[in-house]
This record gives structure tokens, sequence and C-alpha cells, in this order.
């Protein structure tokens, strides 16, 4: 039996069962031992630090607690040597010589610890020092506990049942105890002697980094004495020249020698400067003869704002006092100094003409921040007869200026380093604007985003005037002198509105139209952007960027480079994400990124390879009277050399000690501080992972990527912030907008963990590396939250890619089998993560992982415990067995490490999966393994707050918030038969008994949204702007909104938005957790794109009512062959279809129609998997990869029609039913995938019989499925034949286009529809719409190096933009010009190099309109004859290049580099992709790499061409509204 207990070690909770009783007479708390074999009575507090237990255990003033620690992830770096003393024989790395708590109570309780500094794990610390400590606790409901009733009397008791404690003797108040006796030393010592001036310090329990601050940074003279140490009779004859209170325990009160003492001190004539800190704050309050009292439950913690009442400048202190000083009782002649910003309490008194003092914070802070370590510098200066300088308000305060209008710039549209973070911050920041009262214009041409939203309400403030134009200087220059603003904000529109502002402030326009920069100025912005400056700028504060030169051409970089020595980083100066970025090993590879990267900036860095070193990252916030904050510090899992776009990134900090933690911190301050930034900004380090050693990376003074993750993170909203103190306001008067209550000048405490993971889609494009380095290449990034480290990481896997169920390392189909495991772990690529998780399954272990990838030994461990536990199931292959003992502990143990129910299915062979993890849950909810509801509240539960910011955990048992239902509402409705294991704990509501009351019960109830989730290619921000329009709609309709989202980048998830935030993951599993803990009446799934789409069955399986169109008619829409046969039995035409059962019956099928044929997975979204196949090889390896992606679903071969026009229509129907449609028409021919094409609105060039067969076929169609909400459906136009390519029963990418086109929120309509309420169709009128929006795509091509810059029929861009014209060519030209695309200057080269002799034909006229305009045209040889031949024009022949190489004058590449070629138009045969490298490619690919204007679209071509040859460059500015006005008029 020992031996099949052994397998299932890994299930096992460690340590002893122990408990902790409480005085209140609650249930005792059980968890279990990970400290000495013992018990323990104290006082139960709680401390919020985040770091410096070390530091925390052995401070005096915690003698006879029991400590419960806030943060839940505790001995993460272990306990450095007691033995290494410093210079005065006191341990270095403590704060005296032993363990004072009593006892230590923590979450989650790290048995691997990591640290070059470590000696010993915690747990053995506190056993060689018989000190108990508990774990698996629910630490912030016992936190929660103790806020409300106050500190608690408590006893930790390990192995209860051999304890043999009297009730009556349970609990021992150390209150009554003398502590500052107990802890005080027995005999006079002197440190520095030979140093002056000479101090006495009173040692009330004094902690060892006071006296190293005396003696080693003032070099003074210090005395330490006995708390009871008779100053007036001084027996030691001790000649002193001031006197110092320490901190200390316990009451005051129970001091009276000391106070005599004091009291003597106070009467000496002239007077001897008199400064304590902590309980020598109170001791010094007595002694003036005031009076003292106990707080509910102390002031303990790091991140303690506190007032300076001489200037009003906050500062954040550490703290550790459980009394304080009753400020109405000080006498004449005394004032309060400082007071806590948040509860109002004294934390200092200051005598009026005497040099005495004292504060109840730790200025020496260890652990904690050092901000007021100035108060040392005031006592010794005192001492030292020192004149003070005198310290005023800065005055600030009463020179605010009012703005009446300000100009905020936007992004533009979504890139690769540049995504829907800044539509949130955006977002923020219009909110804050309108609080003040101030005109808000904007320009941003991303009409997906819902910063450019018009709709306003109170609680969702709008911009007053969006402008839909390209973000580009003389286009901002147009705006301010017709709109004539007082300010421009340029920090929320990342790195393309700072670029605008730069150049604007440089050229003296802003200035001369006295447009004011608010915030951060632009000269500090351009220290931070200029690495020269900024290394000078360092340099003058003592600090250092890692070694670096610029040069401004390749034998400067080529010097630079062998200066540093190899190998190197190469970076492009003012440049986002990395772009243009890479590692050179030698001469050669650094001329190759060279010249790239002088493609895209004047200027290059080079750069010190720091790769394996830590990365870190600190958001900075400071106003302009210089309170400057850091809200939040993150560390990237993967070591220096991965871009940390793409790093995974965990918040806060695992694996700092306080000493590092607070070094980078006051390194951050200072440096902000010197660069005069006020409002927002990062910093990012890089930290020796054997060392202390640091040096700076880079400072981003502006919102950014890692802004939007810590606003989230927190709880703390940076964009809002920023934006009030960019007004003046400073940080003090600014409210918490958590809790409402405190100041925003605040440090937040977290008592969980946050862990970023980055979304990639390098699989779409061929010839694109996976190797990740200095460049930014996801597309967008999901963000866990939970209490253990492994549950955020299982999670982020599965929010990050739906198809896992949580880390896997073989079991993920990441990893390969052709390629070495090593190798898989040495170069960091979009996938190592699953190759060091197989590493760990397989058994290589942590150390030789580590080796390998460098990533720290922390992470790695707990990797390997997750890759335990899975092993210890897979070998038992069943859950009878592996629940047979201990059943709720070892299922509590997996769940609290993450592992969902699937995984567990999976593991136990319970197939098919969907049943198995129902049967799983089964089994989970029947041990009372549920999760539980916690709150980010900001302040780690010390302060009451009424926050609708919600995660999941298995890691307590306490919710922090009660639901109004007991049971949510269940469909029997649905065609879907939920199984027997449903139907068991489900309780089905008949809908029918009560219609009337239902639409007022589910307003009370609440509707589920589900969001749009990471954003990847396909599904971007324009899901987020459908998500919350229905939220919104929700809330205007008197409905309690609930949203699910894990996407730290969107305006959904945002607190402000909905009645509750779940900020979780939208699998299967956690979607019913939250339905039934709501009690919800019904979930949205139609707003969010295709992930919540794809789970309307399994929710509807399991019987939770789904709003809208029905689960089993979203089947039949998604499944190709259903859909194709539904269409057949409509009449409704479509192109000719064969469902794949073989590959010989697809050939067969295929040669029968013709090829080419197009290869189509079902339930995918953005063309995932789908091909055009120009013959049966492409054919045979297509299908190979779509059965890949379409799991068990059905892959359907079409025929792909050539020349054929596309067309989408949007709709919103009711029971099947059309209320609005829109029809909008593709510029580009069918072939190009629908979210990479060129959309004009209203259609312009659609015959009246065309439009006639849609809305025929869409009214057919509607009612077959019967649609209540949002559709989309793709039509094919052949001369006057309309053909339907497919349907989306849910929002598609193209509403919030559609919408804000029409005036006329579609998703808003679907709303009322989908609930049930009376719905009346907007008045659209096309006819009388007198202006065009053309939506053109945004790629991200220059980042991906190697992809085909070419279109087909799988989405290739990562983000859109729309312009309105009254003319389609000048909105089309528009729109491109919006996408950052360069038009040529007048005479330039143009390369043009066409494939085909129809599309030559076809752009004739084209290349006669440039010729025309002056340009000089270039050709390939085929297109250069063909022009020359039929048109007569002049155009020089250049080669077609071989290979890469092939770059040699007259040829098109040499034409590219060096030429001047300034745009490129090559459009090559058709559709497919093809593996091998054409010239063509080459081509398109220079054009891409050296920053040329590519088209690769004949229609494109064409509209540009006539949109230049009319001169449409030139534009005059005009808002949306002016537009909507000229369609009412």
């Amino acid at each position: 039996m020992a031996a099949v207990s052994n397998d299932f070690d890994a299930l096992e909770s460690k340590g002893e069962i122990a408990h902790l009783y409480l005085a209140d007479g609650s249930a005792p708390i059980t968890g279990r031992s990970f400290g000495a074999n013992t018990s323990a009575k104290g006082e139960v507090v709680f401390n919020t630090g985040m770091v410096g237990y070390p530091e925390a255990l052995t401070d005096p003033s915690y003698r006879g607690q029991i400590l419960v620690l806030t943060f839940p992830l505790i001995g993460n770096y272990g306990v450095p040597d007691e033995g290494i003393k410093d210079a005065y024989g006191l341990p270095e790395y403590f704060e005296s010589n032993q363990i004072h708590i009593a006892g230590l109570v923590v979450s989650s309780y790290s048995w691997e610890h990591s640290h070059w500094a470590a000696h010993k794990s915690l747990a053995k610390w506190l056993k060689d020092n018989n000190i108990p400590g508990i774990y698996g606790v629910d630490t912030r409901a016992l936190t929660m506990k103790i806020r409300s009733i106050g500190a608690l009397l408590g006893n930790l008791v390990v192995n209860p049942s051999a304890s043999t404690e009297s009730e009556s003797d349970m609990f021992s108040d150390p209150n009554k105890r003398h502590l500052a006796k107990e802890v005080s030393t027995k005999e006079v010592k002197v440190y520095g002697e030979q140093n002056t001036p000479s101090i006495i310090a009173y040692d009330c329990g004094m902690k060892f980094n006071i006296i190293r601050y005396f003696v080693d940074t003032h070099k003074v003279k210090l005395t330490v004495v006995p708390y009871d140490y008779d100053l007036e009779a001084n027996p030691a004859n001790i000649q002193w020249d001031g006197l110092f209170l320490s901190n200390g325990p316990g009451d005051p009160g129970m001091c009276p020698e000391t106070i005599k003492s004091i009291q003597y001190a106070l009467k000496l004539e002239p007077p001897r400067p008199i400064f304590g800190i902590c309980l020598g704050n109170q001791l010094l309050a007595l002694a003036a003869g005031a009076k003292t009292y106990k707080l509910k439950y102390g002031n303990r913690g790091m991140n303690q704002p506190c007032i300076d009442l001489r200037t009003g400048r906050c500062y954040i202190t550490p703290q550790n006092h459980g009394f304080a000083v009753d400020t109405k009782s000080l006498p004449k002649d005394w004032k309060q100094l400082f007071m806590n910003a948040n509860d109002l309490t004294n934390e200092g008194i200051v005598h009026v003409n005497k040099p005495f003092f004292s504060v109840q914070f730790h200025p020496e802070a260890s652990g904690g921040p050092l901000d007021t370590a100035f108060l040392f510098d005031k006592f010794v200066g005192h001492v030292r007869k020192e004149t003070q300088p005198l310290v005023l308000q800065d005055g600030l305060s009463f020179m605010k200026k009012t703005y009446k209008k300000v100009l905020l710039v936007g992004s533009g549209g979504l890139s690769i380093g540049q995504a829907g973070e800044f539509d949130y911050s955006g977002s923020q920041c219009i909110k804050a604007l309108k609080e003040e009262g101030i005109e808000v214009i904007l320009i941003n041409p991303n009409i997906a985003t819902v910063q450019t939203s018009s709709e306003k309400s109170e609680a969702t403030p709008a911009a007053d005037k969006v402008y839909f134009l390209p973000i580009r200087p003389h286009v901002v220059m147009d705006i301010i002198r017709k709109e004539k603003p007082d300010g421009i904000i340029v920090s929320m529109g990342g790195q393309t509105a700072l670029n605008v502002g730069v150049e604007l402030w440089n050229s003296g326009e802003l200035q001369k139209e006295g447009v004011e920069v608010l915030g951060t100025q632009i000269p500090a912005i351009e220290a931070t952007e200029d690495r020269e400056i900024f290394s000078q700028k360092l340099a003058e504060i003592g600090e250092s960027i890692a070694l670096s030169y610029s040069a401004t051409n390749i034998d400067e970089a080529l010097k630079a480079a062998n200066k540093i020595g190899y190998p190197i980083l190469v970076r492009a100066a003012f440049a986002l994400g990395g772009l243009g970025s890479g590692f050179a090993a030698d001469d050669e590879e650094l001329k190759e990124l060279a010249a790239k990267a002088f493609a895209t900036s004047n200027q290059i860095l080079i750069d010190q390879d720091l790769r394996g070193w830590k990365e870190l990252e600190y958001e900075v916030v400071r106003d302009s009277s210089d309170n400057c904050i850091t809200v939040c510090n993150m560390e990237n899992f993967d070591p220096l050399g991965v871009h940390t776009g793409d790093s995974i990134v965990v918040a806060p900090s695992q694996t700092l000690t306080n000493r590092e933690y607070f070094m980078l911190r006051k390194t951050a301050l200072k440096v902000v501080r010197h660069l005069g930034i006020v409002g927002e900004c990062n910093i990012q380090y890089a930290l020796n992972p054997k060392s202390e050693k640091y040096c700076i990376i880079e400072v981003n003074a502006r919102l950014s990527r890692s802004s939007a993750l810590a606003s989230k993170a927190t709880g703390y909203p940076l964009a809002y912030v920023a934006t009030k103190l960019s007004l003046g306001k400073d940080l003090v008067t600014i409210r918490n907008s958590v809790t409402k209550t405190t100041t925003a000048c605040f440090e937040p405490s977290l008592d969980y963990c946050v862990l970023k993971m980055p979304r990639w889609d390098l699989k779409k494009f061929n010839r694109v590396s996976n190797k990740l380095g200095s460049s930014m290449l996801s597309v967008g990034e999901v963000m866990a939250i939970g209490r253990t480290f492994e549950e955020v990481m299982q999670k982020a896997c599965r929010m990050v890619n739906p198809a896992l169920d949580g880390i896997e390392g073989a079991g993920s189909g990441l990893t390969s089998d052709e390629v070495p495991l090593e190798d898989q772990l040495k170069i960091p690529t979009d996938t190592r993560l699953f190759a060091v998780q197989r590493a760990l399954e397989e058994g290589w272990g942590v150390d030789k992982v580590h080796d390998l990838t460098k990533i720290d030994k922390w992470f790695l461990s707990k990797l390997q415990n997750i890759a335990s536990m899975r092993n210890a199931l897979v070998k038992s292959g069943n859950l009878e067995k592996s629940f047979a003992d201990n059943a709720a502990d070892r299922m509590r143990t997996l769940k609290i490490a993450g592992f969902s129910d699937r995984q567990i299915a999976n593991y136990s062979n319970l197939l098919p999966l969907q049943q198995g993890a129902a049967q799983v849950r089964a089994l989970r909810k029947s041990l009372g393994v549920v999760p539980c509801v916690k709150q980010i509240d900001t302040l780690a539960a010390e302060f009451p707050a009424n926050t609708n910011y919600l995660y999941m955990t298995y890691s307590g048992d306490h919710d922090d918030v009660s639901s109004s239902f007991d049971s949510p509402i269940m469909d029997s409705g649905d065609a879907f038969t939920p199984r027997k294991s449903f139907e068991t704990r489900v309780r089905s509501v008949s809908m029918a008994e009560k219609r009337h009351d239902a639409v007022q019960e589910s307003k009370d109830r609440g509707v589920v949204v589900l969001g749009c989730g990471a954003y990847c290619i396909g599904s971007s921000v324009e899901f987020d702007w459908c998500a919350v329009s229905a939220v919104r709609q929700l809330r205007k309709d008197g409905f309690k909104s609930i949203i699910i989202n894990y996407n730290p980048e969107t305006v959904s998830t945002d607190y402000d938005e909905s009645e509750r935030l779940y900020f979780e993951e939208m699998s299967l599993e956690r979607v019913l957790d939250i339905y039934e803990r709501e009690g919800a009446a019904g979930v949205v799934v139609s707003v969010g794109g295709q992930i919540p789409n794809n789970l309307a069955g399994p929710l509807a399986e399991s019987g939770a009512h789904i709003l809208g169109t029905k689960a089993r008619d979203i089947e039949r829409a998604e499944d190709r062959k259903q859909f194709s046969d539904m269409l057949d039995d409509l009449g409704v035409k479509q192109p000719q279809w064969s469902v794949l059962s073989s590959k010989d019956e697809a050939v067969e099928f295929s040669n029968k129609v013709g090829f080419p044929v197009l290869v189509r997975p079902s339930f995918v979204l953005s063309g995932a998997a789908m091909r055009v196949a120009s013959d049966e090889t492409e054919l045979r390896n297509f299908l190979d990869l779509a059965a890949d992606v379409a799991d068990d679903k059905p892959v359907v071969v079409t025929k792909f029609i050539l020349g054929a026009k596309e067309i989408e229509f949007d709709g919103v129907a009711s029971n099947g039913k059309i209320l609005n449609y829109a029809i909008g028409e593709h510029l580009e021919n069918a072939g190009v995938h629908s979210g990479d094409a060129t959309v004009i609105l209203p259609a312009q060039k659609l015959y009246v019989g065309t439009i006639r067969q849609i809305k025929k076929a869409a009214a057919a169609i509607a009612k077959a499925l019967n649609i209540t909400g949002p559709f989309n459906i793709q039509f094919m136009g052949i001369e006057n034949d309309v053909l339907v390519i497919e349907c989306n029963l849910r929002a598609s990418r193209t509403f919030p286009f559609v919408s804000k086109t029409l005036q006329a929120n579609f998703i808003s309509l679907a709303t009322r529809a989908m609930c049930g309420l009376h719905v009346t169709p907007y008045n659209i009128s096309l006819l009388d719409i007198d202006y065009v929006c053309v939506k053109a795509p945004m790629f991200s091509f220059t980042r991906l190096r190697g992809a085909d810059p070419t279109l087909g029929v799988e989405m290739a861009s990562t983000g859109e933009v729309a312009c309105f014209g009254d003319d389609a060519h000048g909105a089309f030209l528009q729109a491109l010009l919006a996408t950052g695309f360069k038009l040529p200057k007048a005479g330039a080269p143009v390369l043009l190099s066409i494939a085909s002799d129809p599309f030559r034909r076809e752009f004739a006229s084209a290349a006669k309109t440039l010729s025309k305009m002056g340009f000089k045209l270039l050709g390939t040889p085929g297109t250069a004859s063909f022009y020359k031949e039929h048109y007569g024009l002049e155009i020089t022949e250049v080669t077609k290049p071989a290979d890469k190489g092939d770059d040699g004058p007259g040829s098109a590449l040499d034409a590219i580099k060096e030429g001047g070629v300034e745009l490129v138009i090559n459009i090559s045969e058709g559709t497919t992709r093809k593996d091998e490298i054409t010239a063509g490619y080459l081509v398109r690919r220079a054009a891409v790499d050296f920053g040329i204007g590519l088209i690769t679209n004949v229609k494109c071509a064409v509209w540009l061409a006539i949109a230049m040859g009319k001169g449409m460059e030139k534009f005059k500015a005009k808002s949306i509204s002016e537009f909507y006005s000229l369609h009412r008029d």
C-alpha cells in the first residue's frame, strides 16, 4: 500500500495539520504546518507588504504577534545567511538577532526557493527558531475579519489532535506583557566610536537598520541604551548632543521610565534635538503631555501614504504599530507634522520652536521604501547645529491653468507593438477630461475602437468631436487651426502620437498656435527617446544604461560593435516595440541588420548583450508637486533577450528580495524626477541574477502596453490618473477609484499574483521564424489572476489558446519530435514554454532546464510541481483510483495548482472530454471543492472596497461578494438535451409560465456577456467595441451586466463598464462557475467573436440559457455541411461544394468542378487553415493542415470562383425577421479574406438587381435559422448572380464600421432583441447619405521578417482604419494614408511588376496617370515590354531577382535599395500561397524591409492612381459629426 500512496505524493498536501484558533469564537482555521512542530499564542495582525519577510520576522515591533502576510506567495527567495555580519557585528540581512513573531500565517508556501543570497529555506529557519508556521489559509478572508472587528487574540496549534491545552488556557494577550522590556538591549553599546556628533538611542526594540543608517550614512557616534536608562542620572556618563527614540512593540504607556527620561530632555536649555520613530513617536507625545490610543488593527505594511503638513507632499512609508497619538490631545506648542492620507490618523508631531519631532513610520525602512530618509538628515542636521532649510509648499496648486478644449491624439490602426491598450488608455483619458468639463477633440482613424464612439452617457462620456483621419503632423495641425484647442495630449496614443507630438513641437508649430503639451514635456520625452541624451541624463545622477552607442551609418555601427564586443543588440532609435532590431554575432550579421534598421530610422543603436539577466519593470507616476509613486513592478519569466511584449510577465515580481525591490524602486523615483516626467511612465531594468548589479534599459515617457497591464493587474487606472495630473492636479487630492475613500497617492498592495502571456499568430505566415528576440512579434496578450503561480500559469495557457486544457508538454501538440528537445529549450520561441514543460514531465529536472534556458529556478520549480501532479494522474489513469484516498485534499491541491476539470478528465482517460469534465465537475462539487470569488481592491483588504472587479480562485474558502440568487435560469427549451449528469444538478425554470415577469427578473438576475478574449489576427478591438456596446445597452435598459473577459488591453475589462467584471478565462468550466454563482438570467455569446460563439453549444448542453439565436441554429450556420444543405433546401445559390470524407474523393470532386478550389474548415475565425489549392498536390497538402485545425469537425472543399466581387451583409434580426442591415462592397475581388479587404460603405457599384437578390437571400437565411441578434453573411457577386459564401450568427468585425458609418449602433439594437425587449429598427435611408466610408486593413509585415506581404483567403492584417469622404476615392486614399502608407514624392521612381496581361490591361490607365503625373516608371521585363509595346509608355526595364543576393545595378532589388523607388506595385497571379521563393516575393519583401509603399492588389493600385491623379492627398479636415449633419440635412 505504501508504494501506491507514493504515486500520489505530488497530490498530497505537505506538512502536519495545523489550526489557527481565534478569540472571537469562530471555527478554527485549518491549514498545514511548514514551521516548527509547536504551538504559539499571540495577537493576530496582518502586514500588506509584498516583499521583506526576513526583515518583518526579525522586527522587534512584532514581538508576541501571530503575523498574517497578505501577499499569498511566501518563501520564494529563501532566507539569507545569519552568519554574515556587517562592520558592527550585526547580521547583514536581518533587523535583530532573532525571530520576534510568535507564529506565521500564509496562503501559499514555496517549498522550493531561488536566490543567490539564500542560505536556507523559510521553513528551516522557522524550525531552527522554534516558530510555527501555517499555510493553506484564506489570508484575505482573515485580513477582512481583522479589519472589521480589530486585532484578535489567536492560538496557532500544530497537530491539534495531540494538543493538551484547555479552553481557559487557549489565548494569551501579549499587550499585557512588557514587550519593550523583552526586546530592549540589556547593556549600553556604542557604535561608530570615532564619529561625531554623539547621539543616544533609546532601544525599545530598535531595528538594526537604524543603527546602520546613523553610523554608516550619517557618520554619527551612536550610543544605544536600554529602554529604562535614566538619562538624568546618566550612570554611564554618556556625552550626548541629540536623543533618538526607537521603534518597539506594545503599549507606550508601559514605558514610564523612558517617558521620564524624555521629559527631562525636553526641559534642557539650550534644547538638544530629539527625534522619535514609531513607538518613539508615541513616547515623545506622552512625554509632551498628549494621549495615545490603541488602533483597531494597526498600520503594518510598506505602502502607507503620509502627508507632510508643511508642504502637502505625500510620501509612501513603511509602518508597524498598533497604537497612535491622539492629535486633539497635543499640548500648546506642539503640532501635527504628518497625517495618514488614508485613515487620517496622526503620523508625526513637531514642536513649534524647538528641535523636537517624531514620526509614526520608519524613514530608514527595512523593509520598505526610503522616501522619508530626509528626516534623518534633518535630525542629524539639527544635532550638528546646521541651519535647516525652510520647507514650504510649492504653490503650484494655486497656479493651476484651466483648459477649455484639448486635442487627444490616438494611436491609429492596431499593429504588432501597438494594439488595443491605447483604446483603453484613450477612453480613460476622455473620461478624466470630461469629468473636468473639458471639450475633447479626438483624432483616431481606428473605427473599431470604443474611444471613437460618439454615444454619450453620464457613466460613459465620449469625445465631443472625432476625426477619422490619418495621424500625420500636417493633418493634426489642420485640426488645431480649425478647432483651436488649449492643449494637446500625445502620451495616450503610443509611439504614433508621440512621434507626431515631437515633430510638431520641434517645428515650433504648436507653440505658434499657442497649444500646450499636457503632461510630460517634449524635451523630457526626447531625453528618453534619444539614447545619447538619455545616457547623459542618467550619468548626471550616477546611474547608467547598458553599454550603448548610436550610429548614423554602417561604419559607425561596426566601430561601436567592436568597441562593446559581440554579440550585440541592434535597435532603431524612435521605434515602437523594438521595430528594426535584432542580435548580431559578427560584422556580417550586423551589416544586414543595420541596413534594415536604417530603413525605419536615421539613427541606430548598438547595445551590450545582457541576455540571461533578469528583466524587471516599474510603472511610475509623478505629479507636478513632485509626489512620486511606483504603482506596479513586474518581472519577466524569460530572461533578458526576449522583448518584454513577447515575454511572460509576472506581477508583482516573485524572486526579488526587499533590498533589490526597493533599490530598483528608489532608482526609478530618482530617474523620473530627474527627467521631469509628469504623469505616468515605465522604467525597465536588467538585474544580474547573481548579484545586486543592475542597469537601466529604457524609460518610456508615455502610456505603454505595460501601463494597461499594470492598471488591470493592480486596479489602479494609470491613464485616468495621468490625465488628471497632466491638468495640474496632484495625486493626494485624486481619489482611489476602487475604494472611493482613500487617496490615489498610494502604492497598490496585491494579495494575488498576475501573469501576462503573449499571443502569437506566427503560424499564419510562411517563412516567418518563430524565434523570439528584441523585436516584438505577439499580436495580443492575456492576463490571469490567482493566488498561486501554478494557477495563473495554467489559466493563462487556457486563455491564450482555448484548445489547451492547461500547461502541457508533449500533450500540447506544440513541441516537436523532429528538433532535439535541448535545442527547443535553448532558443526562445513562441512554443518554448511547452518544451520546458515537456522536459520537466520527462524528468530532466529544474537545474538542467535552467542551464539551458536561464529561466529562474523558482519559476521552473513551480512548473515542476505541475508536471509532477500531471504525471501522478497520468500514471493512475483512473479517476476513482486517483481519488480513492484523501479525495477532497487531492482535488483541492489540483485545483489550487490550476488544473481544469477537462485536464483531470483527460489524464483519467474519461472520454469524450466534455462528458468526462462534467463527471469530474460533479465529483469535485460533491467533495465541496468549489472556487471562491475574490475582489481586486488595490489595498490587500486593508480598507473596505465596494468594488465589482473580481476573479475566481481555489486558494480560499470565503467569497468577497455575495450573490442575490441561489441558482441561475437554466434552459430546457434548446434542442441540445442536457445529459443525465447535468439533469441531476440543474434546476430548470420554465420561462413560459412567468413570461410577463421574465424581463424584470432578467434585469435583477443580470446578463452574462462573454468578451473577446486575446487579440489575434481575425479577432481584435472590434469585438471589444461590440462587448462594450452590449454592456452599455444592458445598463441603459436596467439590466445588471456581468462581463467575463481576460484581455488587459480592453475597455470591457475596465471595472467602470459593468456591474460585475470577472477577469477570468472563458472556458466552459469557468463560465458555468460564474453563471451558477451569479444566478444569471442568460448568456450573450454573440458579441465577442469566435471564442464565445464556440461555447454556445457546450453551454446550452449544460443547461445555460443562451440569449439570442439558439445554440442549435448557431451550429447549423457554423457547420459547413449543415449550412450548405440548408442553403440547398432554401434554393439559395452557393459555389459547388463537397464534404471531405477522404482525400481521393476531394481530388475527384476538384477535378470535376475544376481547380482552383477552396479548402474550408468549420468553427474557425479569420480563415484559419483556409487555403486555395491550384492543383492536386497543393490540395492534398492543405487537407492535412485543415484536418489538424478542424478537430473532429467536417472540412468542406468548394469551387473557388475567380474574378467575383465580394459583398458583406451585416444585420440584426429578431425571431428570424431582419430589423436593420448594411451592405458593404469589397474593393478587391473575392479571394482576399474579408478581414484583409478594403470595404466601401455605402456600396457604390452594386446593381439594383444584385442588392435585391442579397436582401432576399439574407431574409431567407435569417428566417430559416430563426436569428435573434447580430449576424453577418458574405456574398459573392458574378455579374448579376449572387452566391452565399458563409454566415456567422454573431457580430462580425465590420459591426463598428457599419454602426459608425450609418450612425446606428447595430449592437445596441441586437442586445435589446436578445433580451426580449421591444425593438424598433433604425430609420436608415442610404439615398440620404452623402458621404462614403472606406475601411482599410492595417498590416504588420515590417515586423514579420520573411512573411510574404501579399493577400489571400487566410487573414493577415492586425488592425484596421477607416476614413470618411465626399468621394469614395478620397476616402480610400485617406484610409490608405491612415495605415501608415507613404505616398511617393513628385517625380520619384515607381516600380511596376504585374504578373499577367489581364491585370496589366486593367492597370494600364492608372499607369498612364502615374506617367502623366511625372513619376519615373520602372518595370520588370514582362511588365515593361507590355506597357511599351501596347501603350507606348516610357518605362525603364529592371531585372527580376533570381535570389536574395541578386541586387546588382539594373535589378529590381537595387532600384528598391539604392535607386530611390518610393512606390512598388506588385500584382501576383492569384491567391495561391506558394512555398517557393519567387521573384515577386523578393520584390515585395524588399519593399517592406526598406519602408517603401507597396500595393499588391490591382483594384487598389488603380484606385490609388485615380486618387493621386485627382490630388486627393490634400483634403479638408472634417469631423464625423460634420458628415452626419450632411446626412441629416
